[in-house]
């Protein structure tokens, strides 16, 4: 084979390959040899077909897959020659003359043609142990505990309608519709037909619930809040709102104590068993958010430690993904770009960042994988679908049979592990110094992060 460099800007390479129509010709020998024993010509016992009565039969569908598989290996050679990774399947323009075609089909003629790609850029990785990372340590307040076992004894102990006549109280649970105003304008997620809501849970902005007590049910009434200064959606912060609420049925909690009987029913020994086992959720519950909020720190730092230039088709696949998403989200709750106080371009351009971030990132992350033999046990694999087939109670077997049916999808189980087993092995090379925080200064950043892209909606 020949092969011509014709292109090499950045990451982009571009060949010209010229495979001789001798090494072709010796290809399709072998090929109708192979045939000569399966073929099963009429007059012809099977075996004794003469080469030049197959070539007239088969020649030219038989050179077609000679060619084919002569052109995938001739690729995979010249890459290996030249020491390069394609990013994704590169591109093949094969001559569109069919006369040209003709002749390589009959074994005339050299077959020409180009073959264009993206290369992996080298990935020269940081020195891990400078990064300084900070583990938020919360230190848990009995009072929440509490709230938190009241919570559950509630929410165990069931609601009843409280009927036509109700009037709302604290604990109790509510539909409700409502429609927010700012300066007398709707605005975006403002407004319910039927939101759930237990008075006294702290689930909507400080001073809402609050103002419901007392009111009836069919009655309605304007709330007026301000949203705080440190409100997630940020053109919202330090906004006054008005909110026209109308409550649509009231539930109480149901009679019962919070003793050890109760605690019996959820299968715990005692009043005392139950705090523990509330106290044991929670403190996993922030384990868990703290390795989020480090996790985060991680990839930051990697991301800023690293700049290079990433394979175009990469993030054009990444973006694609991502967008898909978003624009699902945007018609799917009848919003618009405006409404959420953007462009449709602006947008795109903000998603193209991230897609290129989490390309650069996966680069990186493999790389460091890679010289560091970090792998994914078979176990591990295991695990990670199991827990994947427990997110969907009732439906375990479907998705169970999805994924074995779906290669691709089962071997995507691993990236999410591989990932943590890398990002595990930085943090122990960082710096990391503990903060402490509260459990909401915690939720708050954990909500920062998850609002960056929308989430990927599973089978």
């Amino acid at each position: 084979m020949q092969v011509t460099e014709t292109l090499n800007e950045g990451l982009k390479r571009k060949l010209a390959v010229v495979i001789p129509a001798a090494d072709l010709n010796e290809r399709l020998d072998a090929r109708l040899v192979e045939l000569k024993d399966k073929a099963n010509i009429k007059g012809f016992r099977p075996g004794k077909v003469p080469m030049t009565h197959l070539k007239k039969v088969y020649g030219r569908s038989a050179m077609s897959e000679v060619m084919s598989d002569a052109i995938n290996a001739t690729v995979g050679k010249a890459l290996d020659e030249r020491s390069e990774r394609a990013a994704t399947q590169p591109q093949i323009d094969l001559p569109e003359d069919q006369q040209t075609i003709n002749k390589v089909l009959d074994g005339e003629s050299d077959l020409a043609f180009d073959v264009t790609y993206e290369i992996l850029p080298p990935v020269a990785v940081m020195d891990l142990s400078t990064i300084k990372l900070e583990k938020p340590v919360v230190e848990l307040d009995e009072a929440e505990v509490d709230k938190e076992v009241q919570r559950v004894f509630a929410q165990q102990r069931g609601f009843e309608d409280k009927g036509d006549g109700a009037i709302v109280e604290q604990g109790d649970r509510l539909g409700l519709s409502f429609v927010g105003r700012i300066d007398g304008k709707e605005f975006a997620g403002g407004s319910a037909d039927h939101a759930h809501l237990t008075v006294g849970s702290g689930e909507f902005i400080p001073g809402f619930e609050e103002q419901l007590v007392g009111m009836k049910k069919g009655e309605t009434k304007t709330v007026t809040v301000t949203f705080p200064a440190d409100y997630a959606q940020a053109d919202l912060q330090g906004k006054k709102a008005d909110f026209e609420v109308t409550i649509l049925h009231a539930d109480g909690p149901k009679a019962g104590e919070l003793n050890d009987e109760f605690a019996k029913t959820l299968g715990l020994e005692n009043v005392a068993g139950l705090r523990d086992a509330v106290k044991e959720q929670m403190t996993a519950a922030l384990a868990s958010m703290s390795r989020q909020a480090v996790k985060r720190q991680i990839l930051d730092a990697l991301d800023d430690g690293h700049k290079f230039d990433v394979p175009a088709n990469l993030v054009d696949a990444e973006f694609d993904t991502i967008w898909q998403r978003v624009k699902h989200e945007v018609e799917h709750h009848g919003k618009s770009f405006e409404d959420e106080g953007t462009t449709e371009e602006a947008a795109s351009a903000q998603y193209r960042g991230i897609a290129e971030r989490r390309v650069r990132l996966g680069l990186v992350v493999a790389e460091i994988g890679n010289i560091n033999k970090i792998e994914v046990t078979e176990e591990e694999h295991q695990q990670a679908l199991i827990a994947e087939v427990r997110r969907f109670p009732g439906q375990e077997q479907q998705v169970y049979d999805y994924y074995r049916k779906n290669p691709q999808a089962l071997a995507g189980l691993r990236a999410p592990v591989f990932e943590n087993k890398v990002v595990d092995y930085v943090a122990g090379l960082a710096t990391t110094t503990d903060k402490t925080m509260s459990r909401a200064e915690l939720a708050k950043i954990i909500a920062a992060d998850e609002d960056e892209v929308p989430e990927e909606h599973h089978h």
